[in-house]
């Protein structure tokens, strides 16, 4: 294989060097159940209605690692032998069907009264001291089981919860553990003004980011949201997936999260092989133009296409990237 990318500290210079591989790993933690009926209408309102539909699939380690070898940081796209190419804003919607329009995801990420605040919104705190992160097991426990007589406020908190376990386990995770930071929350306060942010640019700030960290050769953990990059992958580079006859579902990623899914995996090495190899002639750039695809798009996945070839930063609180849609669209 041609050198990828002349840089010694990017780790396609392990390629280059014939040095052993190795794949990365991360820590995705999906709700694992569906939301109640009566979180729908709430969840909906916020933004993640379409999100909450979102199942879990295998993800393949190897095809991420293989993946990470082509991304070049500077420019925060994919090098291939097709050209150069990148998740876009336009993915996002119709992958995950977030908001991708709206005020930034920041405020204020040290609260200062957190058990004040999980009692406000979540109707309980798992403690009266200082925290500011909250145990996937401890949200799912509060919104997975609603009683018959629950209250509306109580069914509002049930889906905060959901969505707090929806962003950090799914959307938004980093590779430190089984914890979502509590600085979602404030933002989930009043769930219609919820859908104001844009959710879906804050999930590809930290996916970008979370893949220029991990060209560090040293690297052994990726976080963001990978269900995304390896649905975009399989939708862009069919050839990856050794299964392609899965239904066309919205949102967009659930294709392959039914069994058999995509398939066997196979190892770095044999993914590198098959990008190289198939990228060039075998790479899709409008792969959600097709009839069977643009069949169970809802308009409302449109609603902001015209931000899609945007060049803009892509803001989730300390986390900023550079989004260069029109670089690629």
């Amino acid at each position: 294989m041609d050198s990828l990318i002349d840089n010694t500290n990017h780790i396609s210079s392990n390629i280059n060097e014939m040095v052993e591989y190795h794949a990365l790993k991360a820590r995705i933690h999906s709700v694992g159940f569906q939301p109640d009926e009566r979180l729908i209408p709430f969840l909906e309102v916020a933004g993640f209605g379409s999100a909450a539909l979102i199942r879990t699939f295998s993800l393949r380690y190897d095809l991420i690692s293989a993946l990470v070898e082509r991304w070049r940081p500077e420019t925060h796209t994919f090098h291939l032998p097709c050209g150069e190419c990148t998740i876009t804003l336009e993915d996002v919607a119709l992958q995950l069907g977030l908001p991708i329009d709206g005020n930034a995801v920041t405020g204020v990420s040290l609260i200062s009264r957190p058990a004040r605040l999980c009692y406000d919104l979540l109707g309980r705190s798992p403690s009266d001291g200082k925290f500011q992160t909250l145990r996937f097991s401890w949200p799912k426990a509060n919104c997975e089981y609603l009683p018959s007589t629950a209250t509306e406020l109580e069914v509002m908190q049930a889906a905060r919860a959901y969505i707090m376990h929806l962003i950090g386990g799914v959307l938004m995770p980093d590779t430190h553990g089984s914890e979502v930071h509590l600085m979602y929350l404030p933002l989930l306060s009043n769930l219609h003004n919820t859908r104001s942010y844009s959710w879906g640019s804050a999930v590809l700030a930290v996916l970008y980011r979370e893949l220029c960290r991990t060209t560090d050769a040293s690297a052994v953990d990726i976080g963001g949201c990978l269900i995304l990059l390896q649905s975009w992958a399989l939708y862009r580079m069919p050839f990856l997936a050794s299964i392609s006859h899965q239904s066309y579902v919205f949102p967009l990623v659930n294709r392959w999260s039914t069994n058999p899914g995509i398939g066997r995996s196979y190892t770095v090495p044999i993914y590198r092989l098959m990008i190289e190899n198939h990228s060039g002639e075998g790479f899709i750039w409008m792969p959600y133009s097709v009839p069977e695809v643009t069949a169970v798009i809802p308009s409302y996945a449109h609603v902001h296409s015209h931000l899609w070839c945007i060049s803009a930063p892509l803001i989730q609180f300390q986390t900023v990237e550079w989004y260069h849609g029109d670089r690629v669209l």
